[in-house]
């Protein structure tokens, strides 16, 4: 029942098959990084590098690089927290099979974090003594990529109000000093956030503690949207069915069970540039002011070991953490917005900018429904709720007489597409809020929205080949029209100048298209600057369509117009090239991909 330790962990993967260890020397600087990408794409072990260049500690990644390995970790708590979570949503099922639920009770046994004495394994170490993993060319340092950070609330201090939260911990680079100081990059919406603001009210520094390491339960319970009240050190408990255990040290909270513990202060007003770092959209966050740490000390346990994952453009290891958190908590959002039966923040278009979701229409159910009504109030509900207020994007259906889901993506969108009223059912919010690592918007955080809300029998049937309007236009500056699916197609066009150029094109190429007779089965067309790539996979689609595009600025429409503010159009023209403003996409090094080919070729440690 549950891992005490992150050496059992690795123990128990290598005992069934799921691990490799690497003995061969290996250098942190994007060697290890390259190495992790190439078996996460074969979906291949978790990897234990045993000799990292410049450090005596040892590495682990790709602990949760697929769905069965995560759900294999958790094998023995998986179902019960599932449970748990369920009566947290719905007390009545207690009540109603007590003797079904009685597992989740022992299970929740496990939830009370448990305050210990400091354990005698913990050593005083330096940053550089740990492994100072950089993942991609461009990035500012080595980072932590799997943190628990965790942080208390000035004004209700004590381990129940604290948050434990996955915020990347900028080890080296730019201008901190070594040893003395890390950046801590935290977006909006983060609990740590409002502790921080807290005690800059009081005029004290916040005290943050940085655990790494430990049983497996504590990395994920730091990326999990829990219920309200629920805490991540209690699920931590829950789903390693083992209680956390902690101490405090000088003030700070120690996780007991951790590898590593960096500790220190972040003051009021105090910040440094932080970053370029490889981001889960696929291109680098670039450099910004972000909090700065001054560590008080750095911890290690005896025969510690570093676990960290590569951050790049989906999927990667973290895929597994998203899938892994539906399972859990698939019905939690049910519970907290009314009238939700899905939503999906689609992991492929990097988890915050897309969002499909299903919901229902019951405010006039004596009439047949003829546009959303009720959809409308739960996409609002949707866009005001945590992190998914961050998303640009959010297509939203009613399900009616057929099953629907929005995880049959093409199926999903394409039933969307067939059914919007592109004239009336567009509807945006601009000067908003977006993910502080989209540099699609008009600056950090800043940014649109859209709802795009279908409802009711299909008004169109959707294309399956490119229109001949398309093929044959004489516009210049566009080309190469390519079918995406049914509905939409990719055009290519000359390289984005600027919006007032781009402003234009579109106009122009409205024009055309209407002075055509139109394309009333083709509802949305993106401009990119290789259709080729963008039709390629849907993927591809997904991911070029909604991270280089910003509602307000890039979205155009043929036949557009106002009718009392209310903008429409009948054809959506989304503009997904890639803009002057926007980060540079992950590429790899080549010389480093050539130099770790070693460990590939035949009769290699990785060879086949």
């Amino acid at each position: 029942m549950g891992y005490r330790t992150l050496e059992e962990c690795i123990m128990d993967l290598e005992k069934h098959g799921h691990l490799v260890r690497i003995k061969e020397e290996v250098d942190p600087d994007l060697e290890m990084a390259a190495i992790h990408l190439k078996v996460y794409e074969a979906g291949g072990p978790a990897l234990l590098f045993e000799n990292v260049r410049g450090s005596k500690f040892r590495a682990v990644s790709n602990l949760f690089g697929t769905i069965e390995r995560s759900k294999f970790i958790f094998r023995d708590t998986f179902e019960k927290v599932q449970g748990v979570i369920a009566l947290r949503n719905d007390p009545m099922k207690a009540l109603k099979n007590p003797i079904g639920y009685f597992g989740t009770g022992v299970a929740a046994s496990k939830a009370l974090p448990i305050k210990k004495s400091v354990p005698s394994g913990f050593k005083e170490i330096a940053i550089d003594d740990m492994p100072l993993i950089k993942s991609w060319p461009m990035d500012g340092g080595a980072f932590v990529t799997l943190p628990q950070v965790y942080s208390e609330d000035p004004d209700k201090p004590g381990i129940m109000n604290a948050n434990l939260g996955m915020y990347r911990v900028q080890l080296s680079g730019n201008e901190y000093e070594l040893n003395k100081e890390v950046g801590v990059h935290y977006q909006i919406h983060r609990g740590i956030g409002v502790h921080q603001h807290n005690a800059n009210k009081l005029g004290k520094p916040l005290k943050v503690s940085c655990f790494i390491g430990g049983p497996p339960a504590h990395t994920l319970s730091a990326v999990m949207p829990l219920p309200e009240g629920m805490s991540e050190l209690t699920f931590a408990g829950l789903l390693g069915g083992r209680n956390f255990r902690y101490s405090y040290v000088e003030g700070h909270c120690i996780s007991n069970d951790a590898d590593f513990v960096i500790t220190g202060e972040i003051y009021p007003d105090e910040t440094k540039p932080e970053g370029p770092f490889g981001d889960h959209l696929g291109y680098y966050s670039l450099i910004h002011n972000f909090p700065v740490m001054r560590v008080h000390k750095v911890y290690a346990k005896e025969g510690a070991i570093f676990p960290f994952t590569v951050v790049g453009r989906p999927p990667q290891e973290d895929t597994s953490f998203g899938a892994l958190i539906h399972e859990l908590t698939g019905s939690a959002i049910k519970q907290e917005i009314k009238g939700a039966k899905e939503v999906h923040a689609v992991d492929a278009a990097g988890v915050h900018p897309l969002l499909f979701a299903i919901g229902s229409e019951r405010y006039t159910p004596y009439q047949q429904v003829k546009q959303p009504a009720e959809l409308l109030t739960i996409a609002n509900r949707i866009l005001g709720t945590g992190q998914l207020s961050l998303a640009k994007y959010l297509f939203i259906a009613a399900e009616e007489r057929q099953p629907l889901t929005t995880y049959d993506m093409p199926r999903f969108l394409g039933y969307v597409l067939e059914r919007i009223n592109l004239q009336r059912d567009l509807h945006f919010q601009t000067n908003t809020t977006i993910d502080t690592l989209d540099y699609s918007g008009t600056g950090l955080n800043q940014g649109s929205k859209v709802i795009f809300a279908a409802v009711g029998e299909p008004i169109r049937e959707l294309c399956t080949e490119v229109p001949a309007v398309l093929k044959g236009l004489a516009l210049s500056g566009f080309s190469e029209p390519r079918l995406v699916m049914s509905g939409v197609v990719a055009l290519q066009g000359d390289a984005f100048a600027n919006y007032e150029s781009a402003g234009g094109e579109m106009k122009a190429l409205s024009a055309e298209i209407e002075a055509a007779g139109g394309m009333p089965d083709c509802p949305m067309i993106v401009v990119c600057d290789d259709s080729e790539f963008l039709s390629a996979t849907f993927d591809n689609f997904l991911w070029a369509t909604f991270t280089r595009s910003n509602p307000s600025h890039d979205m155009y429409g043929v036949n557009s117009g106002y009718s009392f503010k209310h903008w429409g159009c009948d054809n959506v023209i989304i503009d997904a090239r890639r803009k002057p403003h926007q980060a540079p996409p992950l590429v790899p090094d080549p010389e480093v991909e050539e130099c770790v080919a070693r460990f590939f070729a035949p009769g290699a440690v990785l060879g086949g």
